[in-house]
This record gives structure tokens, sequence and C-alpha cells, in this order.
């Protein structure tokens, strides 16, 4: 199973397996990972779990599609490398993924 590093804004991190076919925003919900509250469900409908993806990972988790930048537009501090953790599936290449969670979401 990949593990995904979720590091907070004060520099705690939480590794957690994350089953294949998951969200990364399911993993840290399931996990109880300070900072991401998605108050949609997961629907893509509210930005608040937003995430820095590690550039080493950019390319491996891909680019938002449309409904995902255009929500995007509602996160604190957006970044080149911010994506929405509802959006990005878990792949086996996914293994050692970190992200990271902006202060606004502390």
């Amino acid at each position: 199973m990949p593990k995904i590093t979720y590091i907070t804004f004060d520099g705690n991190e939480h590794v957690i397996e994350a089953p294949v076919g998951t969200t990364v925003m399911e993993n840290a919900i399931k996990h109880s990972v300070p900072g991401i509250e998605a108050e949609c469900g997961g629907a893509c409908a509210c930005a608040t779990c937003h995430v820095y993806v590690d550039d080493a990972f950019k390319e491996i988790t891909g680019e938002p599609e449309p409904m995902e930048e255009d929500m995007l537009d509602f996160a604190f501090e957006v970044r080149p490398n911010s994506r929405l953790s509802c959006q990005i599936k878990v792949t086996p290449e996914m293994d050692g993924l970190i992200v990271r969670i902006p202060e606004r979401q502390a």
C-alpha cells in the first residue's frame, strides 16, 4: 500500500498507508489529519482539503482539471503545486507522496 506523508504547517508529520483507488483527502479524514476539513465530503465544492504537492510528485499526481482549478480560486495562498486532495486518486506510483497543509487551514 502506498504511504502518504501529510505535513501540517507546524511541521508535524502524519504518515498513512493509503489504499489504491482512494483519494488523498479520504485518507486524511479517516486518520484525522489536522487541517483537512473536506466540508463538501469530496465533491470538489469547497477547497477545505487544499494541499501543496511536493515537487517530486507533481507529475505523478497530475494537473488539476478545470473544475478543480475553478475551486482553487476559493483556497487561500494558492501556489503552482496546489491541489484539492479530494481530486488526487491514490495510485501505486504515489508511494512516498508528500503533501503539505497550508497555514490558513491549521
